[in-house]
């Protein structure tokens, strides 16, 4: 837990969810420095470490962030909507200026420690989208993923490191699973992200997953210069991946 309060200022239409919000941030030693309707209203002068924004529809929410991170560039902003959908989620942090999205149905445990891993800099995401994924066939996750994967050009040692960033692991891990040097796992990211067309691991997993790739890439998945289908096997179907709150470093 972090050893101040973490300063947070929220910004919702909604007066009744916005005292909500207040009173159960203050329960769980956050500072709420203001609570307001519309970006204008914002404390700018004493910028928080966290803007929660609270919307009905992406597309507000979207167009909120943007004109919040061109007033305060250095909060984590973290959008709280009623719902949500995989395109959605990724939409939002396809952007650059999304660092969670949570849905309102959290209870309050769980909405603090999403909160304060967001001050603390990682990326969180709906736990729901676990249960979406579990409750899919396997053979529709692979059908899925088959079809979104064909014209990316991913190697399959580039897909086993996809998966790991899927699960959230570092390089370190990912270095050591793979049986892999660092630097390799770097260059892999690298061309990970270009060939998704995307900015972050963040971005990369929520890509991997919104296609059907399950996380938990085998250890010594790839051996090294064997020619493989840019595409994973299907995984047990059993196993389900756990992306509660979802890491990126």
């Amino acid at each position: 837990m972090l050893s101040e309060p973490i300063h947070v200022n929220i910004i919702g239409k909604n007066e009744i969810v916005r005292e909500g919000l207040k009173r159960i941030l203050a329960d769980q030693d956050f500072s709420v420095d203001c609570a307001v309707s519309c970006v204008d209203d914002l404390d700018i002068e004493n910028e928080p470490s966290l803007i929660i924004i609270d919307v009905n529809d992406i597309d507000e929410g979207l167009s909120v962030c943007a004109d919040v991170r061109e007033r305060c560039p250095k909060p984590r902003i973290v959008i709280m909507t009623d719902g949500f959908s995989m395109e959605d989620v990724s939409r939002a942090f396809a952007t650059g200026d999304v660092d969670g999205y949570l849905v309102k149905e959290i209870s309050c445990d769980p909405l603090a420690g999403a909160l304060r891993l967001t001050a603390l800099g990682e990326k969180v995401l709906p736990s729901q989208i676990a249960s979406s994924l579990a409750s899919a066939p396997a053979g529709a996750i692979s059908r899925c993923w088959d079809m979104g994967a064909s014209g990316t050009n991913l190697s399959a040692r580039e897909v086993d490191i996809l998966r790991c960033l899927v699960d959230g692991e570092p390089n370190k891990v990912i270095s050591r699973r793979l049986s892999i040097a660092d630097a390799t796992v770097k260059v892999h990211i690298k061309a990970i992200l270009r060939k998704l067309r995307v900015r972050n691991r963040t971005q990369a997993a929520i890509w991997a997953v919104n296609r059907g790739l399950a996380g938990e890439a085998p250890v010594n998945a790839t051996p090294a210069l064997r020619p493989q289908p840019p595409f994973p096997a299907a995984l047990p179907p059993q196993r389900a991946p756990e992306i509660q709150l979802a890491r990126a470093s």
